[in-house]
C-alpha cells in the first residue's frame, strides 16, 4: 500500500530508500555489498555470450560491442550465500563519452544483450549514442545470465508439450497437478526453487544498481521500453537518489494488477485489429472484407477452425493460439500489417507459415527454430512479480476478455474452474501493486507513449507520468515504443536533449509529437 501523505513525517524514521516503509514486503534494503560493488568486469568479445542463432547473426554486426559477467547475490537478503552471474554488454560511445546509458528493451524475458546491440545498430547517427556508452544486460533468469530459466516444456515429453500448448492460451485451464508440474519443471531446469524465487523485477533493479556502482557511475541514466518501464519505475522507487535521467517508453500502468493489465491490453488489441482491418480494406482481395461490421466475424471464420483442425506450417502446424498470436504480433508495428494479412490469406488456402513466423518471432524464436528462453523467463518473472488471481478472478477475466476483444474468443465453451499458472511458484506478488507511489527525491522523468499502442495502452503512460510526477510525451500514431526506432524524429530529439542536458521543451509537462508513418 502506498504511503499516506499525512503520515510521511511519522514514517520517515523507518522508511527505506524510495519512500517505502522498511517493513513493507515490496522493498528489502540492500545489505552491505562492497564485495560486489568493487568488482572489476573483464570485457571481452561477445561471441561467447551468443546463445541463439539470432545472437550469432546480429552480435558481429556491432564489432565494437564488448561483454562481461558480473557477480551478484542470488538472494539479496543473504549476500554471503550463492551468487548469480549477470551477462552485460557495453557499446562504447562513438565520440567522447559522458557516461553510461542503461537500456532495457522490454519483456519481461527480453534479452538485454541482443536488444542493446540491436538498438545501437539503429541509432548510429543519434546524439545519444555519440555521447553515451550504451549498457545492456540480460535480466535475472534471462538469456546468457546464469542461472537462466528453463521450464523444460520442449524436452520432447508428452507432459511438457501438453503444458506448453495450454499455457500458450491467453487464459489457460489448469489443474492443481498442472501447476505443480509446471513449477517443478521450471525449478528443475533453472537450478532449483531458489532461482525461481529470485527473478523478480525488484531483484533485477538491485542488480542494475550494483552494475551502476561497478561501472563507477554516481547516478543512473536509463532508457526502458515496454517492460523496461516497470523495471525503471521499480528502480526509481528503490533508489531515487541514484537517478540522473530516466526515459520510460511504452509504459506499464503501475496501478494495474495482472488481470486488469491484461484486460487493458486485450481491449487495445481489439482496437488495433480494427485499424489493421481498415488498412486491409484498402487492399485488393482483403481476407477480412470491406464492411467494418463484419471484420471480427471474418477473422473468427478464418481462425476458429484451427481449434480443431490445424494447418501445415513449415515443419509443424498452426493452431488457433499460434494463429491468433501471429495476428497479435503484427500490432506491434504497422509495418507488420501486410504480413498478417498475407498470413490470413494463407490460412484460407490451407497453410500457416506466415502467421507462425510472426508468432514465433515475437516469442524470440529464430527462423531456424532455435528459441531464446523469453517465454519461460517471462512466465517466471511475472509469477514472482504479480499477485495470484483466484479461480473466480480468472473466470471473470476470460468473460471480460471475450466481451472486450472478441477476436481472441476461440468459440469454445470453457466452464471448468482453473488455477493460475503461478500457483505453485515459490514467490508471487513481490512487486506490490500499485508500485512506485509517493517517491521522494526523484528527478524529473520522461514518459513516452504512442496513442495507438495496443501492447501497453496510452492510458498507462498517463498514469505512470502522474505517479512519478514526470513529463508525458505523447506520440500520435500506431505501434509499440518510440525512441531509436525511427518512429518520430521529434520524440528522438526531445529524448536526446533530455538525456544530454536534462532539459525539456518549455511547454512541458505535456508534450506532443507525430509519428512518421
Amino acid at each position: 500500500m502506498a504511503i499516506i501523505a499525512a503520515l510521511a513525517a511519522v514514517l520517515a524514521a523507518c522508511t527505506a530508500p524510495g519512500g517505502v516503509p522498511a517493513d513493507d514486503p515490496r522493498s528489502t534494503p540492500i545489505p552491505a555489498l562492497e564485495q560486489f560493488h568493487t568488482q572489476e568486469l573483464a570485457w571481452e568479445d561477445c561471441a561467447d555470450y551468443a546463445i541463439t542463432a539470432q545472437d550469432e547473426k546480429y552480435f558481429p554486426l556491432v564489432p565494437e560491442a564488448e561483454c562481461a559477467r558480473m557477480l551478484v547475490p542470488m538472494d539479496y537478503t543473504d549476500p554471503d550465500g550463492d551468487t548469480a552471474s549477470v551477462a552485460v554488454v557495453r557499446v562504447p560511445a562513438r565520440g567522447e563519452s559522458k557516461g553510461s546509458l542503461f537500456f532495457n528493451p522490454g519483456g519481461p524475458g527480453g534479452a538485454g544483450l541482443l536488444g542493446t546491440i540491436g538498438a545501437s545498430s539503429l541509432m548510429t547517427k543519434s546524439a545519444v549514442t555519440e555521447s553515451f556508452d550504451l549498457i545492456g544486460f540480460d535480466p535475472r533468469g534471462v538469456g546468457a545470465t546464469e542461472p537462466a530459466i528453463d521450464c523444460k516444456l520442449t524436452d520432447g515429453s508428452a507432459e511438457g508439450e501438453d503444458l506448453l500448448a495450454r499455457i500458450g492460451s491467453p487464459i489457460p485451464t489448469l489443474t492443481e497437478d498442472d501447476t505443480k508440474e509446471l513449477a517443478d519443471r521450471c525449478a528443475e531446469g533453472s537450478g532449483g526453487m531458489e532461482a525461481l524465487a529470485n527473478v523478480g523485477t525488484r531483484t533485477t533493479a538491485k542488480d542494475m544498481d550494483v552494475l551502476r556502482a561497478v561501472l563507477g557511475e554516481d547516478q543512473l541514466n536509463f532508457l526502458g521500453q515496454s517492460y523496461g518501464t516497470r523495471l525503471g519505475a521499480i528502480y526509481a522507487e528503490e533508489f531515487p537518489e541514484n537517478v540522473r535521467a530516466m526515459i520510460l517508453d511504452g509504459a506499464f500502468d503501475p496501478a494495474l494488477g495482472s488481470p486488469e493489465r491484461l484486460l487493458a491490453s486485450y481491449g487495445g488489441f481489439q482496437g488495433s485489429f480494427e485499424d489493421l482491418a481498415s488498412f486491409c480494406a484498402t487492399q485488393a482481395d482483403c481476407p477480412l472484407g470491406t464492411d467494418p461490421r463484419g471484420w471480427t466475424a471474418a477473422l473468427q471464420s478464418i481462425l476458429r477452425p484451427l481449434v480443431d483442425n490445424s494447418v501445415p506450417a513449415g515443419d509443424t502446424e498452426l493452431n488457433f493460439d499460434a494463429g491468433l498470436g501471429g495476428v497479435l504480433a503484427s500490432f506491434y508495428s504497422p509495418d507488420l500489417w501486410p504480413l498478417a494479412i498475407e498470413g490470413l490469406r494463407e490460412v484460407q488456402q490451407g497453410r500457416g507459415d506466415q502467421l507462425l513466423q510472426l508468432a514465433t518471432g515475437i516469442a524470440g524464436i529464430s527462423d531456424e527454430g532455435q528459441s531464446s528462453n523469453m517465454t519461460d523467463a517471462s512466465l517466471a518473472i511475472n509469477c514472482a512479480d504479480e499477485d495470484l488471481p483466484d479461480a473466480d478472478e480468472l473466470a471473470q477475466l476470460r468473460e471480460d476478455t471475450y466481451a472486450q476483444a472478441p477476436i481472441m474468443d476461440p468459440g469454445t465453451s470453457v466452464d471448468d474452474p482453473t488455477r493460475d499458472k503461478c500457483a505453485d511458484f515459490p514467490v508471487t506478488g513481490e512487486l506490490g501493486i500499485p508500485y512506485a507511489q509517493d517517491i521522494e527525491g526523484l528527478p524529473s522523468t520522461l514518459v513516452i507513449s504512442l496513442t495507438g499502442d495496443a501492447a501497453t495502452p496510452y492510458e498507462g503512460a498517463v498514469e505512470l507520468a502522474k505517479t512519478l510526477e514526470g513529463t508525458l510525451l505523447t506520440v500520435e500514431g500506431e505501434g509499440h515504443t518510440v525512441i531509436g526506432r525511427g518512429v518520430s524524429a521529434c520524440a528522438d530529439a526531445i529524448a536526446a536533449t533530455y538525456l544530454l542536458d536534462l532539459e525539456l521543451p518549455e511547454n512541458a509537462p505535456d508534450l506532443t509529437c507525430a509519428a512518421e508513418q
